[in-house]
């Protein structure tokens, strides 16, 4: 079932130029498998057939490491002479580009072979395909992202948390200063702008929190019945606040874990399941708790994802710098146990009724790709369905977890569990996965070949 379905892109056009008269450039983004956007724009001459027939771009777009460059022992990379591939554009994806200093928008497309068959490395495509499963059973998937994030000060000359001040003395606030209105007033007119543009992109993005250390904030969006749409908010809810940052001065820092002393920022994705007649899956069938009121199919989705996530975390944690958030004391799990209204839990049931009751799934970081990291979650629920998983024993609200180490803690040591999944490849695909695991080991590779400034403060002078 493909999200999106094909709609009328000449309406769409006809309404972006009606609304925003004198536009003449357009970007086409896809995600890649970083999560990172790439594309390419066009003029006001090419719009129409552009947006009508499609266009050419290599396949390999979709599979470059994040510095943008070919991962040579892969196909559609120079190894096979990076090949076109046809594209087309996302229905429904066109928007205004408010930022922009001369009036211009974007689009989204998707890749497809020459048959008309999604390209298998298509992060879209990934999710369908992990969706398809839990649409054959007559449910929809209902789900939103939060994402954190720092606010960093573009002038400085290293990376530096935008903090407040306190009035009067204009010394930095000292603390995290969590849910401070405050520190969200400091901010007004990034909000503001930030909102404007959501609005005009129809990127649904709703409440906004002060988090857990100085500078670091989270944008909630709202719950939809699409997962490729959602995750399509979540790259462009990223894309407009790096924008916008600009706009005020700052750096918008998505990296999981830019501060040593301070909290990581996550991708944390609520979810839940309705069936056919519109009611909500998890509260229905046999074993119904009354606090919280789910039956055991929650507890078996759970009890699946938590089978799956050692396996998954290199698609949750996909980077270095991903695994200095996994830290048991800065509110991110470090195993896969589950609990309600408990934030040190991976896997977490907020407050909820029988009518909204879902899962809110912690452990990926905010360098994570949105797409891939639905996916392993529809993989791990549906399993965790078929095969009727336990979970084990729920942690209790307000409860001090002693806590024990049971996803991997390194990046390799995750790359090598996903290599050796059973699970996941028949969900994304066992070429995808393949390609996946050979893409970080790659980048991981290079990363660690790299002399930084640790080594020369560690070693240079001591040894």
């Amino acid at each position: 079932m493909a999200s999106r379905r094909s709609g009328n892109s000449g309406a769409e056009l006809k309404k972006l130029l009606r609304n925003h008269p004198g536009t003449d450039v357009m970007e086409l983004l896809i995600a890649d498998l970083n999560g990172v956007l790439r594309g390419k724009r066009i003029r006001g001459s090419e719009f129409k057939k552009t947006l009508q027939d499609g266009f050419c771009l290599p396949g390999g777009t979709v599979l470059l490491d994040t510095l943008g460059d070919v991962v040579s022992q892969i196909p559609w990379s120079d190894l096979d002479g990076d090949p076109d591939i046809d594209a087309s554009i996302v229905a429904g994806s066109v928007a205004p580009v408010p930022w922009a200093k001369k009036p211009s928008a974007q689009a989204l497309f998707r890749f497809h072979t020459r048959d008309g068959e999604p390209f298998f490395a298509d992060p879209r495509h990934v999710v369908e395909r992990a969706a398809k499963p839990l649409h054959k059973m007559g449910l929809r998937i209902v789900m939103a992202t939060e994402l954190e994030f720092y606010l960093l000060d573009a002038n400085a000359d290293r990376p530096t948390a935008r903090v407040s001040t306190v009035p009067g003395i204009g010394r930095p606030q000292r603390g995290p200063q969590v849910y401070s209105p405050d520190d969200l007033w400091d901010i007004e007119n990034f909000l503001n702008d930030l909102n404007e543009v959501c609005a005009a992109q129809n990127i649904p993005a709703g409440t906004t929190t002060s988090e857990f250390a100085p500078g670091q904030f989270e944008i909630n969006l709202q719950h939809i019945d699409d997962p490729v749409l959602a995750c399509d908010h979540a790259v462009l809810l990223k894309r407009a606040i790096k924008a916008v940052a600009r706009m005020h001065g700052f750096v918008a820092c998505f990296m999981a874990k830019p501060f040593e002393e301070d909290s990581g920022s996550g991708l944390h994705i609520h979810m839940s399941l309705v069936d056919r007649n519109g009611r909500n899956y998890f509260s229905q069938g046999k074993e119904k708790m009354a606090s919280p009121p789910y039956s055991a199919r929650l507890r078996h989705a759970v009890g699946g994802l938590a089978k799956t996530m050692a396996e998954s975390t290199a698609i949750f944690a996909p980077n270095a710098n991903s695994y200095r958030r996994l830290r048991p004391e800065m509110f991110a799990p470090v195993e896969p146990n589950w609990g309600a209204n408990h934030r040190n839990v991976a896997l977490r049931i907020p407050v909820s009724d029988e009518k909204n009751l879902r899962f809110e799934h912690r452990t990926s970081g905010a360098d994570a790709n949105p797409y891939l990291v639905t996916a392993a979650i529809l993989a791990g629920v549906h399993f965790g369905l078929k095969n009727k998983c336990n979970p084990g024993r729920m942690v209790e609200e307000g409860e001090i977890i002693t806590l024990k180490r049971k996803i991997p803690n390194r990046w390799d040591a995750a790359i090598d569990k996903f290599a050796r999944s059973k699970i996941l490849p028949h969900y994304l695909g066992e070429e995808y996965c393949g390609i996946y695991a050979t893409h970080r080991r790659d980048e991981s590779r290079k990363f660690h070949n790299t002399i930084s400034n640790v080594d020369y403060d560690f070693y240079m002078r001591a040894v």
